[in-house]
């Protein structure tokens, strides 16, 4: 036998010694996570009652019919969960959904958005006894990860009680991927990877990363970003009441929204309101408290400033509207006409998703920094040039803003441009991630069942 056969023969044997290992530590340091979970309650970063959830304590009790779990960490994750569950009920009716989410943040939005029926719980953290608790407690049929949560615990406690996995939107940073393909981690990625039974990379780059981490061939499907699914006409809470006032305060006046930005775009909106007094610059942070942060240093700095959350009339001396809400960017993106979308100007951050601005018919702008969802915007200026510009300064961004502004026909022609995009890529997608669950998935579940 050669060392190259030896090598191969030992890689599961390192990786499941590995496993071991992070299993044990695990293990030891659960009454330390128990403790941090209850400081983060205080903190008001867990859910005041709900928070057992989190240690695998279940607050329902599971339904007698075959269970689906869908988990998603945030809200990113967990809103391009939402079409396929909702396309599962449509289709498999005889199945219950349970949808997990890990911050509280991201359960306040999705749990609105569910289809009735959908249970949600709070995911448990990766520990043994959090794991094996969950598992027995719920018997999920089939587990459908979101994007990149590959937790050892969870997936070798899924394989051992014989559960199917299937990974959507698979996608790793730069960051793990260099991590795990070092020799001391490989042999567990590879592990954790084979326990798969599908695989739905989100691009061609994170195909070959997948490969490279020896994730079975066979496993590996694509069916397109399911980012790009979103429901134009799906409006969140309180919306409606409030559209009408808000696009006819804006429908006179030049303007702009900034999402999931640095506050330092605040030297944009000084020099373009000199050029434009009724500009107005919509603010949306990533986290609400970071808008009334942002918000508190322009009143310290005499601007006038309008806060979402204090559902306030805009005034014509309003030229800063933050959105310090959750769960409504899409919404402003609708009366929006320019977006920039941000994460995307300082070095080490890895961008945001802009098919929701697309799906509106913004025009849309971003930086240089754009990480795991380069893949979309290379996408979508292959399509049409026009439809997302990149810039790489604040400098070159407002110029290309006092372009829109000025030059209305510019302006249409990137919105059309981005919109036409988004329809092309986001095309039957939805169909294509359920026909390959149902392939890989749900069907060795009917089998199971007959």
């Amino acid at each position: 036998m050669t060392s190259a056969s030896l090598a191969c023969m030992s890689c599961p044997m390192k990786g499941i010694l590995l496993y071991r290992i992070y299993r044990a530590l695990t293990y030891g340091l659960s009454p330390l996570l128990h403790l941090h979970l209850r400081w983060r309650k205080l903190r008001g970063l867990e859910h005041p009652h709900r928070w057992p959830e989190r240690l695998g304590c279940s607050s329902l009790p599971r339904p007698p019919t075959p269970l689906l779990w869908f988990h998603a960490v945030s809200l990113g994750e967990g809103m391009a969960a939402i079409p396929v569950i909702k396309h599962c009920n449509q289709l498999r009716p005889d199945l219950t959904v349970l949808m997990t989410t890990t911050t509280l943040s991201a359960s306040e939005v999705i749990r609105n958005r569910l289809p009735a029926g959908v249970i949600h719980q709070f995911a448990p953290v990766d520990t043994p006894k959090a794991i094996d608790t969950f598992l027995r407690h719920w018997k999920p049929n089939a587990i459908v990860i979101m994007e990149n949560e590959i937790w050892p615990n969870l997936i070798m406690g899924a394989s051992n009680f014989g559960i199917p996995l299937a990974l959507l939107n698979a996608r790793m940073s730069v960051k793990s991927f260099k991590l795990w393909s070092t020799p001391v981690f490989l042999p567990l990625i590879s592990l954790l990877l084979s326990k798969f039974s599908l695989i739905v990379p989100l691009s061609t780059m994170q195909a070959i990363h997948f490969q490279s981490l020896q994730a079975p061939p066979s496993v590996i499907n694509f069916s397109g970003d399911l980012k790009y699914v979103v429901n134009e006409n799906d409006a969140s809470e309180g919306w409606i009441e409030s559209a009408a006032d808000l696009e006819a305060h804006f429908g006179h006046r030049k303007v702009w929204i900034a999402s999931s930005i640095h506050k330092a775009i605040l030297g944009v909106h000084y020099e373009l309101i000199r050029m434009h007094p009724d500009m107005i610059t919509i603010i949306a942070p990533r986290h609400p408290q970071h808008g009334r942060e942002i918000a508190q240093e322009l009143w310290n700095r005499g601007q006038s400033v309008s806060l979402r959350s204090q559902h306030k009339k805009l005034n014509l001396e309003t030229s800063i509207y933050v959105v310090d809400t959750l769960g409504e960017l899409r919404d402003f993106y609708k009366i929006t006409p320019i977006a920039v979308i941000g994460g995307s100007f300082v070095p080490g951050l890895a961008g945001h998703n802009i098919s929701e601005a697309a799906a509106a018919g913004c025009a849309i702008l971003t930086g240089q920094h754009i990480g795991h969802f380069s893949h979309m915007v290379l996408e979508m200026q292959k399509l049409n040039p026009l439809s997302v510009l990149q810039v790489s300064s604040k400098l070159e961004l407002g110029e290309a803003l006092k372009e829109l502004f000025s030059n209305s026909e510019v302006l249409k022609a990137r919105q059309t441009a981005a919109k036409q995009a988004f329809h092309t890529l986001s095309s039957g997608i939805v169909e294509k991630v359920w026909n390959l669950l149902n392939l890989h998935v749900l069907r060795r579940l009917c089998l199971e069942n007959k």
